[in-house]
């Protein structure tokens, strides 16, 4: 169990690492996740142990969000007085988001009409 939790945190922070020295926007653990895929793809199998330890991760997930609902409720004044501010925020990113992942679809299925029309049958 020691060793599986040990790669998991190798590969979060070999992605940390990777980040920091590209100086890319992209959050080291998503990296290390990757990286993590391709050691598994080239494996070919998930290891029993990674698999266990993953598993129990993942069944006890919800108890990650303690700490930022006791985060929430300790600064209950501070969304009391700007609670309009975080209001229009969360409208306002919801509505660009939906705005452009409709585009990007529109776009995607334009390149995929485009590919299509330009394939000849044979």
């Amino acid at each position: 169990m020691i060793n599986a939790l040990l790669s998991l945190l190798v590969f979060q922070l070999l992605g940390e690492v990777l980040v920091r020295a590209m100086g890319v926007p992209i959050p080291g653990p998503v990296v290390g996740m990757l990286l993590l895929f391709g050691a598994l793809k080239l494996h070919g199998r998930v290891p029993d142990t990674l698999h266990k330890v993953s598993e129990a991760l993942l069944n006890n997930l919800s108890l990650l969000f303690v700490p930022a609902g006791v985060g929430v409720m300790v600064h209950l004044n501070l969304l009391r007085t700007g609670w309009w501010q975080l209001l229009v925020t969360v409208i306002v990113s919801t509505l660009i988001t939906l705005v452009v992942t409709a585009l990007t679809m529109q776009g995607l299925v334009r390149v995929q009409r485009r590919a299509r029309g330009g394939q000849t049958d044979g």
